[in-house]
């Protein structure tokens, strides 16, 4: 019999780890081809990871919760045959975030042959990963207890343990007493650094653990707030012919293309178009550099069933007509309902686009999605009294209108692009022609 090491795939130019969250199959169990072997998680979407081979498991490499690095082997399974088989999953271009945690392993490996950090030093799970920087960091175990994890039940990730090292290894807690009699002559205890202001909790009060997606969307919010300067500009736009066009044709485009018409993939196929018109706006910060992206990868926020959002990327929107578009909305939506996302499916994106309208909100001011420079908020469509002009005169009628919020980032967008993009957007819609095709 030959064997086969399933590896960790490449997840993302940016993913360089994963967790694993749930192991699908047992020890010896017959696994088949494209079969789901193993459920992980990654910073950015969960996902299941698929045999390559059909055959018996006899290995398991790593246990739930461990932490493992792209390219690594997690399981071998047991094939017909007497040649060891191969599967050209190895990982090329390895990400610029496994190379350095690799030589950090070796650095640690260097130090000394076994690992000073074990986890039967504490009460608390540390990934070998962490172990091997905490060792190679010369970081004891008392100090490792001190990092606050942002990892699944409070674990210390890759991140945290390097971003307590890059601020020079400040513990949150300077001085923990060791005994009662310690306590009477040494009870100094230092405040973290972002000086946070205790909650009071009584008994009536229920606390409610913080999911890790939810975790993760706040660090990743906050980390926007403090690297962007934001800026808002609101525009009203009149899409009355757009919503008396959808009307008229959305059976007919039902029965024609087997996808149902909403206003998400016609407001898409204009932002792609206006990108295209402001290049400026789809960029990238880098330091003192400004990286002007070739594709247009429009984010479209979507809701996942937990209440938690996600981005899903429709790769180089701006080439797709709107038949086009209206499928890789409908698609994508549908996969983000189901937690059927796959890692590359939020990659990659230039620009995003949410829909606050769907919740009834009129405008909303959201957050730029790093490391893209702007984001736009569509509002509700509503019935609005709204002043027409004619030759023959002004007067009152009911006009469909939507506000739109455009957020960008002050660092390297003004306001004059910022404005001059939704105003060009704006006049996009409002020159709807009621009686095109689609």
């Amino acid at each position: 019999m030959a064997r086969f090491e399933l590896k960790l795939p490449k997840m993302g130019e940016s993913v360089a780890e994963a967790t694993i969250t749930s192991w699908l199959k047992e020890v010896g169990d017959s696994v088949e081809l494209d079969e789901a072997i193993v459920e992980i998680a990654t910073d950015k979407v969960d996902s299941e990871v698929p045999s390559e081979v059909s055959g018996k498991l006899v290995e398991i490499l790593y246990e739930k919760d461990a932490v493992v690095a792209v390219g690594d082997t997690i399981a071998v399974i047991e094939v017909e045959g007497e040649e060891e088989v191969t599967v050209s999953n190895k990982v090329d271009n390895s990400p610029k975030e496994v190379k350095e945690v690799e030589k950090t392993i070796e650095k640690a490996a260097a130090i000394v042959a076994t690992p000073s950090v074990k986890n039967s030093d504490s009460e608390k799970f540390y990934s070998p990963l962490v172990r091997n920087i905490a060792q190679a960091e010369n970081i004891s175990i008392e100090t490792l207890n001190t990092i606050k994890g942002s990892g699944k039940d409070g674990r210390v990730t890759k991140e945290d343990i390097l971003s307590f090292i890059e601020n020079g290894k400040k513990s949150p807690v300077s001085e923990v007493t060791k005994s009662n009699s310690e306590a009477s002559s040494s009870n100094t205890i230092t405040n973290s650094a972002t000086n946070v202001v205790p909650v009071s909790i009584n008994e009536e009060d229920e606390v409610i653990e913080m999911s890790r997606m939810g975790k993760l969307v706040a660090k990743h919010m906050v980390n926007s707030v403090q690297t962007s300067a934001h800026v808002q500009s609101f525009i009203e736009i009149d899409v009355t012919n757009i919503v008396k066009w959808r009307n008229k044709v959305k059976d007919v485009f039902l029965k024609r293309e087997g996808e149902k018409l909403t206003f998400t993939p016609i407001l898409m196929h204009a932002v792609a178009a206006t990108i295209r018109k402001y290049p400026l706006i789809n960029i990238s910060v880098n330091g003192d550099t400004i990286i002007k992206k070739k594709n247009i990868n429009l984010g479209m926020a979507a809701a996942l069933p937990d209440g938690n959002l996600i981005v899903p990327v429709i790769k180089n929107a701006d080439q797709l007509n709107l038949v086009g578009m209206t499928k890789a909305v409908n698609d994508l939506a549908n996969r983000a309902r189901n937690n059927a996302l796959k890692p590359d499916d939020i990659q990659d994106g230039t620009y995003t686009v949410t829909n606050v309208g769907s919740f009834g909100s009129i405008t909303g001011t959201p957050i730029i999605n790093q490391p893209q420079v702007a984001i736009l908020a569509l509002g509700a469509i509503r019935k609005m009294p709204s002043v027409i002009e004619t030759p023959e005169g002004d007067f009152i009628g009911i006009r469909q209108k939507m506000m739109v919020a455009h957020s960008y980032d002050h660092r390297v967008v003004n306001g004059a692009l910022g404005g001059m993009f939704i105003k060009t957007l704006k006049d996009i819609l409002e020159s709807w022609d009621i009686n095109q095709d689609f």
